[in-house]
Parts: structure tokens; sequence; C-alpha cells
């Protein structure tokens, strides 16, 4: 795991009682009067203010300057603009934060508010008087007895802890800020200070036996680089009367995987830097120069240099050059009508930069200022983004309204009442979208009519009241883009069953149809087979006997023929005989009468049905040779 130091933030009250200030009900109230806090460090001061009923407070600010009579708030004020911000904590509570504090930024801070007419006004004082310092060793005593002392401009309280370094490595922590031990005599050694919880707001290495000995001063504590770039990080130094042997730059990234440890690794050997790195001025004695090109977000980490000597050694766990490395970001804020943008970064950019804006890809503007508070353009297609001036190649990403805003339905298909139907809203913005709002169609007066907020319009069971056209608006800050209406029709539920009984009482009337038709049409072919058969005419045999599946009685093909016709007689006789020996006979006689009208001439047909009887016993086999015989009349119109 990469060692990384402690945040710098070290804020000391001399008085901890509240001030307060006012006059008929005007006031301000301030946590303290007396800050002492550390250059680099980050300090805030906090007030309360109240006033009369029937006032409303639209400004309030901090400042220590003033201009033609009037504050300069420091959030407009050329030198803290870049490090201070403001933030409300509380109803008619106020907080300003400074960052990477310099000596330079040592004033009183007063707060000031204004009613909405700003006819009325009311500045606390005295104020909060703020001092930054340094550390400072300062060595006192003897040749043979020294006393080192971390010493500041103003006193810390809290009771700090000093921590102490000697050649760079950590040699004692304690609550005194002097180091009483012996000293050591050798004339190489160098000694230094900080304060527990903020090593890297070290005092400088100084020689405690002679003006040469070994130490390491770094130009810059904290860099702050684009991604992309290139940066330097540069040290002097110094080995006393050695000669230096060897000498390289390291990372806190560097660890052991195994011992969590950190082991200095040149970074001309390390693969994550290999073709990035390059050292300079090595050459030239007591510099040396870390020349990383490319910068990635990972390359943020604090660097530091070593050397060794014939004789010792410059160790490592003294603090060196911090490096942050952030991109470009172009911050949306203001109402719908106006429109602050912003060029941000993670940290504070040096030397003051020049910002470039960029509408559509086109130069627009340039400033000192990070904000662009010129009107921005409706035009739904416009974009803007910003870059640094000489780095004209790291622009930030560039912020636009929501394009191609689409709703989408799930599940697709016809929509049945009580089913789960979700509607989703998806838009192309930057910033992304932060919020949705859906419409439906209405009869009223307005045509359209507000339903829900959030990128998902969910119906659980959903109804034919719900019914109808919706759309959904995606806002991200910047501007709205709008979906195109899309109907949504909910079939009754009923409307699908009974679509399926119909279906069914379809398929089964066809079936019966066809049953019956099948039936029918066996019984027609029965009928008719059943009146075609006969037997052979007197028993002479001419043709084969047919036997019919109810009667058991053979027909010659004579009867058959003219049993097919029975359907179209008018009247019909038949005379049976059933003889069941030689000299017995049965006659039967049927007269079938049709109620129809009867023609004078009629076609007669006679036929003859010979029945053959089960075997008789042998006494009356004689009587085989009589057959009953059946005769019929047939008239035919």
């Amino acid at each position: 795991m990469a060692l990384r130091t402690a945040g710098s933030v070290l804020v000391v009250f001399l008085w901890s009682v509240a001030v307060v200030q006012g006059q008929n009900g005007w006031s301000v109230t301030y946590t303290t009067q007396s800050i002492c806090a550390l250059k680099g460090s980050t300090v805030e001061m906090s007030c309360s203010y109240t006033y009369p009923s029937g006032y409303i407070v639209t400004t309030t600010l901090w400042f220590t300057k003033m201009y033609n009579g009037k504050p300069v708030s420091l959030s407009d004020d050329p030198d803290y603009k870049v490090h201070v911000t403001y933030r409300k904590d509380k109803e008619n509570g106020h907080t300003l934060t400074i960052t990477d504090l310099r000596e330079s930024d040592s004033a009183t801070y007063k707060f000031r508010f204004t009613d909405q007419t700003g006819g009325w006004r009311y500045t606390g004082n005295p104020g909060v008087t703020l001092s930054v310092t340094g550390l400072q060793v300062n060595v006192t005593g003897g040749h043979q007895d020294k006393t080192l002392t971390c010493s500041t401009t103003c006193t810390l309280t809290d009771n700090p802890t000093y921590i102490w370094y000697k050649n760079g490595q950590h040699l004692d922590e304690s609550t005194s800020p002097q180091y009483k031990d012996p000293v050591s005599s050798n004339y190489e050694d160098s000694y230094s200070c900080a304060v527990k919880g903020h090593e890297d707001l070290h005092s400088p290495a100084v020689c405690v036996q002679s003006q040469d000995c070994n130490r390491v001063t770094y130009t810059k504590r904290k860099i702050c680089s684009l991604k992309g770039s290139t940066v330097n990080i540069s040290c002097t130094y110094g080995s006393g009367y050695d000669t230096v042997t060897s000498s390289l730059w390291f990372s806190t990234n560097q660890s052991d995987s195994w011992s969590n440890k950190l082991i200095p690794e040149d970074l001309t050997t390390d693969p994550g830097y290999a073709g990035r790195v390059e050292y300079a001025g090595e050459k030239e004695r007591g510099r040396s120069t870390l020349r990383i090109t490319d910068l990635r977000e990972e390359d943020s980490a604090e660097y530091k240099f070593i050397f060794n000597t014939e004789t010792s050694e410059w160790g490592y766990s003294f603090p060196g050059t911090t490096l942050t490395v952030t991109g470009l970001q172009v911050k949306v804020t203001g109402g719908y009508w106006y429109k602050t943008l912003t060029c941000i970064t993670t940290c504070t950019l040096a030397d003051n930069p020049t910002y470039i804006w960029y509408k559509n890809e086109q130069h627009l503007d340039e400033s000192t200022s990070p904000q662009y508070k010129d009107p921005v353009s409706w035009n739904y297609e416009d974009s803007y983004s910003c870059a640094v001036k000489g780095h004209e190649d790291l622009r930030s990403p560039a912020v636009y309204g929501p394009k191609n805003t689409l709703v989408l339905v799930s599940p697709s298909g016809e929509i049945v009442e009580d089913s789960s139907v979700t509607l989703t809203c998806s838009s192309d913005a930057n910033p992304p979208v932060d919020k949705y709002t859906w419409y439906k169609k209405n009869g009223g007066h307005y045509k359209f009519s507000y339903v829900n907020t959030g990128p998902q319009q969910v119906f659980n069971h959903i109804q034919s009241s719900d019914t109808g056209e919706y759309y959904c608006e995606a806002w991200n800050g910047m501007k709205t883009g709008r979906t195109e209406s899309i109907n949504i029709d909910v079939k009754w539920k009923q409307s699908s069953v009974l679509t399926a009984a119909v279906g069914i009482i379809v398929v089964v009337l066809v079936l019966i149809l066809c049953l019956s038709g099948l039936m029918w049409f066996r019984k027609k072919v029965s009928t008719s087979t059943s009146n075609t058969r006969d037997t052979a005419d007197d028993g002479q045999g001419d043709s084969s006997p047919v036997y019919d599946n109810i009667s058991n009685m053979a027909m010659t093909p004579t009867a058959a023929q003219t049993a097919a016709t029975d359907y179209q007689d008018d009247v019909h006789y038949a005379s049976v005989r059933f003889s069941r020996s030689k000299n017995q006979d049965v006659s039967l006689y049927s007269t079938v009468q049709v109620p129809q009208p009867q023609k004078e001439d009629e076609y007669v047909q006679y036929a003859a049905l010979k029945f053959n009887l089960p075997v008789l016993p042998p006494a009356a086999q004689e009587a085989e040779e009589d057959s009953s015989v059946l005769y019929s009349t047939v008239n035919k119109p």
C-alpha cells in the first residue's frame, strides 16, 4: 500500500470566547477572534448573525479590503478567489474556508450582510485576525552543547506534537518544541522539524556544525498539474564535504506487496513510468530535476529525492513534493434563465493561469477568471468547453444539454389491463441528467399535466384509465430535452377472454357440423348398401348371396335394385312367406301407403327374396328345398 502524507489542516484558536457586536437587533458573532495556522494548511472561520424581523438578507460576504468605500468580497478578490469558498452551515450561520494558506493571507477578516433593499447593511467588528506561519529550526548553545527549537511566528495551542528529523530520517517526537538530546558533532548532519499530522509542512533542514551538510530542499512542496501535461519536480541538495556516489527519485506509490513497506525504487526502472520519466540537471552539482511526461491521474503521489555518499546517506522519511494531477471540468450553476460556467480542477493551478472558452469547438473568450458569465446560448445543439492557455490541447469534456431523449416501453407489444408496464426515459447529456419529469395528455386547459419524476414511470397494474399520450423531460442543469409523445393503449382484460371463448365455440361448432355430416353420410351409404343386396334367384345361384346386417336375409340383385328405389315409391306391397317345413307356410302381407296422389300409369316390378333358414334336424332336412318366398309389388310413378 502506498504511503501518503496526512492532509494539512491546522487551525489554532488563541481565544475561544465568542465575540458579539451589534446594535438595534443587528449583530455578528464570531467563533473566535484570532487564529494561528501553518503555511500551506487550510483554515475555517465561522460566524452567525442576527437582524430585526421584517427584513430579508440577500447578500453575505467576507472581506479584508475596501475599494472606493465598499468591501471587496474575497470570492472576487484576485488574491483569494482561487482558494476561498463560502458555506452556509445553518440558518443565519456562515463559514469561510481558505485553502493552501500563504503568509500574505495574514489579515483581519470581517463578515458583512445586506437586506433585500440594499439600504440596510451590517459589518461585524472587529472581525477575526488570521496569522499564517511557517516552521523554522533555531540553533542555540555552544559548540558542544546545542539546543534545537521548532519555532513559529505565532503560538500554537492544543499542545501539538513535534517531530524531529536527522539527515532525512525520523529521529524523535515530543510535545516540547525543543530538542535537548545531544546533537551530533558530525559536520555532515542536518536537522528539521514538523508538527504531527502535518508532516508535509516541515521546516527546511539546517546544518548544526557548519554551513554545508546533508540536506535536501524542494523547490515546491505542492504541485498541481494538468492530466496529459509535463511536470518538473526539482530540489537542491548538499552532501557536506562528501562526494555523492548515487542518487534517485522515487514515489510513495511504490511499496512491497508482501510487507506493505515503502521500498524506494528508481522511477527510471519502474514499469509504471516507463518511457515517461527522465532526470535533468544531474551534472549540475547540488540540483536535481525529475521530469514526468504525459501525466496520468494515478501519478498523483509524493515524490522524494535521496542520495548516498561514501560515508552517509540521505533518508527518505523526510517529506518531499506532493504532486496532484487534475483534469478540467466545466461546472454549470445558476437558474433556468441565467447560468454560470466554471472551469474547475481538483487542485489549485499555480501562476494564475488564463482560461480559454470554446463554443462548439470554436474559440469564444479568454479570461484570468475560471468563470464564464456571459449569456449561455439557448440552442440545444450548442456545447461549451474550456482549456488553460499554453495547454490548449488539454481541453475539458464539452458540456451540452440533453439530446437524443427517448422513451422505451417494456414489455413491448399489446398492453392488457392489470399487467406490469414500465416507461424508461434516456438521454445523452453532459453533465448527466439529474432530473426526469413525466407528463400525460389530458382534456383540461393545459394540454399535458404532471405525472411523476424519475427516469422510469412504472405501472404495476396498469388500467384502462392509464390509456393516453405520455412524454418525459430531461434536465441536466443546463438545458431541457423532451421526448416525442408516445401513445399507451390499454386493452380490456375481458376482451382477450371473450376472443378466446369465441374461438373455442367456433371450433366446437365446426366439429359438430363435421360429425353430423359424417354420420349422415355413413347412414346414407349404409341404407343404400343394404337395399342393393340380394341372393341367387330360386336357389339356382347365378350370384353369390349378399347378407343384410339387420335381417340376416339374402337378396337377389334384382331385389336390391328394387329396394334402392323405396324412397320414391308411393305404394309398396310385400308378401312374405316363411316355410318351417314342407307342409307349413307362413305368409306376411304388408301394405305401405304413402300420403301422396297416385298416378294411373304405374310401373310394376316383382322381386323374389329367398331366406335361408338355419340347418334343421335330419327329420326336417326334406324341407330344405322349400324356401320362404317374399313377393313384393312396387308401384312406380
